[in-house]
C-alpha cells in the first residue's frame, strides 16, 4: 500500500491520514465545495474535489470517489465512518476496481450490516438476544402477532439503519399501526430500505459495546468494552473504557460472544459488537457496526494500540500482531463529543463561524478535530466539532482531567455541548456509575446548565476575557457584540 485515499472529511479524515503518514503511506483527500479549505484537504499529500456541498452530491457519490482514486493513482481506500463506510456495494466496487478496501469484506458487511441478518447470525451462535421478530416486519397483522408474544412495550427498529432513525417505542397496541408506518417511512427515506423488526423494549439498559479486530487468516480478538450509555436522540455523547459496571467475568463472556460473531462471518478489520445490559446484569446482542467507531480513541488509550494502523495492516493481508492473551486494560479513558449543538434548546444543531477556537492540552488530554479558529461550521454535515478525550490511571483521574480540559476548551461563535458534558461528568449518577441510556430524561434540563457556574466566577471569567488585548483575524474573543461569546462563556461552552 503506497497511496491511501480517505473517502471522508473532517476529524476522522485527519486521524486516518496521520497514522498513514507515520507508516510511510501517502494520502489523498477528497472534498466537497464546502470543504475546499478544510484541514484534511491541506494535510493530505493530494486533494481532489468530488462535488457540491451536499453529501448526496459529493461524499456519497461512489463514481466520484472511484474516479478520484483513479486520478490520484491511489491503491487503497479508507472509508472512515459515516458516509460510505458501511456500504457493501461501495466496498465491492472498490475491490472490483482492483483497489484495497480498508475494512471488512462486502460479504461480512452485508451479513452484519443488516440488523436482521446480524440477529440471525447471533441466534445461530446462541448469543443472548432480546426477544423479538426473526424476520422483517412490513404489515400490521405480523406486528400484532409478535406483540402478543413479547408483550409491551416494544421497540421498532430499522433493519438497515442507526442513529435513532426508523426507531419507535410502542407502549400499547393502539399505537402500533401508526408507529409501524412512521418507522418504515423514516427508514425508507434515510436508508433506502424500509424493512424493520420488533423487539422487547428494555426499560433501563446500559449500552455496552465490544471492540473486535480480525484478520484475513481467521484470527480475531476483542479489545475490551466501551460504555456508551450517555446519549441524546439515540446517539452517543460520552463514552468511556472500561465500563465502571462490568466484572472481569462478564467482560470475558461478552468479549467471547463478540469474537465468535466476528469469526463466524470471517470478519477482517476493526468492528464493534454492541450489547444492551439490563438492570439484572443480563446482556443481549444489539447489532454490529462494520467500521471504525467514533469512540475508538478510548480503546486505543487503554490498550496502547493504534486501531487505524491495525486496520491498514490487516487490509495489506498481514496477520494480527497480537493474541488475546497479549492484551490488557491499563488505566481509564473518557471521550466527550463536542457538537455544535445547543443543549439548552433540545440539542438543536448550530452553525456559524468559530470566532474563538483554542484547544485544551496538558497531561492525559487528546483532541481529535478538523477545525481551527475562523472556520465555518457547515450546515451540510454532522455538527461534531471534535472529540475530546482524557486518560488517567483510574476513572477518577480521567474524569478530573476531562473536566479540566472542558474548562480550558475555548469556543465561541456557536453553541456547543461542552457545558452538557461537564454537567454529566459532575453529576452524582455518572460519578457513582449508576446511570443508563435515559440519563438525559432522568437528570438533565436546560436549567441544569445555568446552575453549574457561580455568578461571581462567571463574571470574573468574562471580565478577564474582555480585558485581553484585541487580536486580528479571529485570534481571540475580543469582540462580544454580534456574537454568542458572552452566552457561551457564561454557560461554560468554551
Amino acid at each position: 500500500m503506497r497511496k491511501l485515499l480517505v473517502a471522508n472529511r473532517g476529524e476522522i479524515a485527519l486521524r486516518i491520514m496521520r497514522s498513514a503518514r507515520e507508516m510511510g503511506i501517502r494520502t489523498v483527500a477528497v472534498y466537497s465545495d464546502a470543504d475546499r479549505a478544510a484541514l484534511h484537504v491541506r494535510y493530505a499529500d493530494e486533494a481532489i474535489p468530488v462535488g457540491p456541498a451536499p453529501s448526496l452530491q459529493s461524499y456519497l457519490v461512489i463514481d466520484n470517489i472511484l474516479e478520484a482514486a483513479k486520478r490520484s493513482k491511489a491503491d487503497a481506500i479508507h472509508p472512515g465512518y459515516g458516509f460510505l463506510s458501511e456500504n457493501a456495494g461501495f466496498a465491492e466496487q472498490v475491490r472490483d476496481a482492483g483497489l484495497t478496501f480498508v475494512g471488512p469484506s462486502p460479504e461480512a458487511m452485508r451479513t452484519m450490516g443488516s440488523k436482521l441478518e446480524a440477529r440471525s447470525a447471533a441466534q445461530k451462535l446462541d448469543i443472548p438476544m432480546v426477544p423479538g421478530s426473526r424476520d422483517a416486519v412490513s404489515d400490521l397483522k405480523t406486528a400484532r402477532q409478535i406483540a402478543n408474544e413479547t408483550g409491551f412495550p416494544l421497540l421498532i427498529k430499522a433493519s438497515a439503519g442507526g442513529g435513532g432513525k426508523g426507531m419507535r417505542i410502542v407502549e400499547k397496541v393502539e399505537e402500533l399501526e401508526e408507529r409501524l408506518r412512521s418507522a418504515m417511512n423514516e427508514a425508507g427515506s434515510a436508508f433506502g430500505d424500509s424493512s424493520v423488526f420488533l423487539e422487547k423494549y428494555i426499560g433501563s439498559p446500559r449500552h455496552i459495546e465490544i471492540q473486535v479486530m480480525g484478520d484475513t487468516l481467521g484470527n480475531a480478538v476483542h479489545l475490551f468494552e466501551r460504555e456508551c450509555s450517555i446519549q441524546r436522540r439515540h446517539q452517543k455523547v460520552i463514552e468511556e473504557a472500561p465500563s465502571s459496571i462490568l466484572t472481569p467475568e462478564l467482560r470475558e463472556k461478552m468479549g467471547q460472544c463478540a469474537v465468535r460473531l466476528a469469526k463466524a462471518c470471517k470478519y477482517a478489520g476493526a468492528g464493534t459488537v454492541e450489547f444492551l445490559l439490563d438492570e439484572n446484569m443480563h446482556f443481549y446482542f444489539l447489532e454490529m457496526n462494520t467500521r471504525l467507531q467514533v469512540e475508538h480513541p478510548v480503546t486505543e488509550l487503554i490498550t496502547g494500540l493504534d486501531l487505524v494502523k491495525e486496520q491498514i495492516r490487516v487490509a495489506r493481508g498481514e496477520a494480527l500482531s497480537f493474541k488475546q492473551e497479549d492484551l490488557s486494560i491499563r488505566g481509564h479513558a473518557i471521550e466527550a463529543r463536542v457538537y455544535a449543538e445547543d443543549p439548552a434548546n433540545g440539542f438543536l444543531p448550530d452553525t456559524g463561524t468559530l470566532q474563538t477556537y483554542i484547544r485544551p492540552s496538558g497531561p492525559g488530554v487528546r483532541v481529535d478535530d478538523g477545525y481551527e479558529q475562523g472556520m465555518e461550521i457547515p450546515i451540510h454535515y454532522d455538527p461534531m466539532i471534535a472529540k475530546l478525550i482524557a486518560f488517567g490511571e483510574d476513572r477518577q483521574e480521567a474524569c478530573a482531567r476531562l473536566v479540566r480540559a472542558i474548562e480550558e476548551y475555548h469556543i465561541s461563535g456557536v453553541a456547543t455541548t461542552l457545558s452538557f458534558c461537564r454537567f454529566v461528568l459532575r453529576h452524582e449518577a455518572f460519578i457513582s456509575g449508576k446511570f443508563d441510556t435515559h440519563f438525559i430524561d432522568n437528570h438533565f434540563s436546560a436549567d441544569s446548565l445555568s446552575e453549574q457556574l457561580p455568578d461571581e466566577e462567571a463574571c470574573a471569567a468574562l471580565a478577564g476575557a474582555l480585558a485581553a488585548p484585541e487580536k486580528k483575524n479571529h485570534s481571540g474573543p475580543a469582540s462580544v457584540k454580534g456574537s454568542r461569546w458572552k452566552t457561551n462563556r457564561l454557560n461554560q461552552n468554551d
